[in-house]
């Protein structure tokens, strides 16, 4: 049976791997589908396999947010990007409220062990210092509005409080469609302004 410290470096290592991928997909998106100028060039390669692309996406967006060592943030541009304004928010949001409640679910079952297998100690100290004060409700609900908060980790965080599942998933619906689309549409729609001014 592998151990605690085997587990953290395999989930480092699957970290680093990730964004090694994210990378090389982000090159080729921009280089090889030239989507700057060609924004239906991945829904125009996607179409003959919409529904299975729609699903493996869906997943994905699950898997990041349950394992939080993958880029969410670029996955987020390319659900926009690959499926469109309407499709692409249904398909980011439900795999990131989905996947925000398995993660607060293990957090809440598993406790702080499960934290430390993707963050430091230090990282998570960081935020334990709010944990229990009046004002860490407001903290947290703030910060899943914002599109550039540290959000899986504040989701882990709060598994450990006293929330309820019930006020937890209510903060998720109402909170998560304003960071979706404002990461979303900030770095599809500021790539071309910055484009523009060049």
């Amino acid at each position: 049976m592998m151990s605690y410290h085997t587990w953290q470096k395999i989930f480092k290592l699957i970290g680093w791997l990730s964004l090694l991928v994210t990378i090389v997909f982000v090159v080729y998106l921009f280089k090889g589908l030239n989507i700057l100028n060609n924004p239906d060039a991945l829904t125009k390669a996607l179409k003959e396999q919409l529904v299975l692309g729609a699903l493996l996406f869906f997943l994905l967006q699950i898997i990041q947010v349950v394992i939080p060592i993958i880029p969410g943030g670029v996955t987020t541009v390319v659900g926009f990007l690959a499926f469109g304004p309407f499709l692409g928010f249904i398909l980011n949001y439900l795999g990131i409220v989905i996947g925000s409640i398995i993660l607060f679910a293990l957090t809440r079952h598993f406790g702080r062990k499960f934290i430390f297998l993707f963050v430091t100690e230090k990282q998570f100290h960081r935020y334990e210092k709010m944990l229990f004060t009046p004002t860490y409700e407001k903290f947290f609900i703030l910060n899943m509005l914002s599109p550039v908060s540290p959000a899986d980790i504040l989701v882990m965080v709060t598994g450990l409080t006293s929330m309820t599942y019930r006020r937890f998933i209510k903060i998720m619906l109402l909170c998560k469609p304003v960071s979706i689309v404002f990461y979303g549409y900030f770095w599809i729609y500021g790539g071309k302004f910055i484009k523009h001014l060049l």
